[in-house]
């Protein structure tokens, strides 16, 4: 079974509800409570009765030299983001009856998996993003029916117009089925790596949910005896938006001192799942590492020239590979395609 605990409160969710978060204001998280499965892998989510695939599959891992590379934009919207959209979707469709309205507040990448899922699933769907949003990603999300409302403001001014709006808060923060959706990653890596020590991990962040995702998979194989231990991260934010790695590396910088960053899908200023993230970080022994604007794209052209056509915000994981020196065996997780934003 798997238990569904409030990080604040310790309180656990029973069954389901329309509040998203618990009533004193934690976050939930979903913890596995048996061995890992091996052999028929969804059973690691056993609350849900059924999946709803869009024709996902076990995304690529290419090595080149000491670095590796999960190239996690081969999904289908073309981000890591239906990792989590198909578990929250399952989980709702369970619960919610057809042509219900389920919202979602984001940038682009989680806003266009959340309409493909929902819409798809019959929900009728509203994704909340920023005013200057990235225009291919705003095609995509009206491609997939949903509808898009533009926000003034920042990225928490988005996310209350999308709470404060009429329907299921289908957010891909504060839900833990959709952080719960990226154990998937691990599992995968487990059983593509093929051994039981797994190399330094690097992750782009923002509102942390790919991370902390990745991070309950391999606490879950470790628990289960499947790995020697929870292998070391790198998280990696832009310079330009780094409230993350400002914490960790004691650097003062104030929410204001933040402005637009090219990685567009990195844009949390001040993540709701920021305690926990660094709870997370230093649990682990893992680095936060920024980097620069100029680094972003010349490490993106790099890529390129490798045949790995990311967006921006997955090319900061290669920039922070760079920056610190390609001395250790590592894996790169990418996560959007790169004709997101030309």
């Amino acid at each position: 079974m798997t238990t569904v605990v409030c990080n604040k409160c310790g309180k656990r969710r029973n069954g389901f509800s329309y509040n998203v978060t618990c009533e004193c204001g934690g976050i939930f998280s979903i913890h596995p409570e048996f061995k890992f499965r091996s052999e028929h892998i969804w059973e690691n989510f056993p609350y849900l009765k059924r999946v709803n695939s869009l024709g996902e599959c076990e995304t690529p891992l290419i090595s080149f030299d000491k670095m590796s590379m999960k190239l996690e934009y081969f999904s289908p919207t073309y981000s890591y983001k239906d990792r989590g959209s198909r578990t929250l979707i399952s989980w709702l469709s369970q619960n919610l009856d057809k042509g219900s309205v389920i919202k979602e507040d984001s940038s682009g990448n989680a806003g266009a998996s959340i309409a493909a899922y929902g819409n798809a699933a019959g929900f009728e769907t509203h994704i909340f993003v920023p005013e200057h949003a990235v225009r291919e990603k705003l095609a995509q999300i009206e491609a997939y029916g949903a509808r898009i409302h533009k926000i003034p403001g920042s990225r928490e001014d988005v996310a209350r117009a999308a709470q404060e709006y009429e329907g299921y808060f289908a957010s891909h923060v504060l839900n833990p089925e959709f952080r719960d959706g990226m154990r998937m990653i691990s599992y995968e890596l487990f059983k593509e790596i093929g051994r039981t020590r797994i190399p330094t991990i690097y992750v782009p962040l923002s509102a942390g949910t790919l991370f902390l995702g990745i991070v309950s998979g391999f606490e879950h194989l470790y628990s289960s005896g499947e790995i020697e231990s929870v292998p070391r991260f790198v998280v990696v934010q832009p310079e330009y938006v780094s409230p993350i790695c400002s914490a960790i590396n004691n650097v003062k910088r104030a929410e204001t001192d933040f402005k637009d960053s090219i990685a567009d899908a990195l844009v949390s200023r001040k993540p709701a799942l920021a305690g926990m993230i660094i709870q997370k970080i230093k649990e682990h022994g893992s680095l936060c590492v920024s980097v620069s604007e100029d680094q972003i794209i010349n490490a993106r052209k790099k890529l390129a020239l490798m045949g790995i056509l990311v967006e921006y915000s997955s090319a900061t994981v290669f920039a922070a590979y760079e920056k610190l020196g390609h001395s250790e065996e590592a894996l790169l997780i990418m996560t959007g395609n790169g004709l997101k934003n030309l």
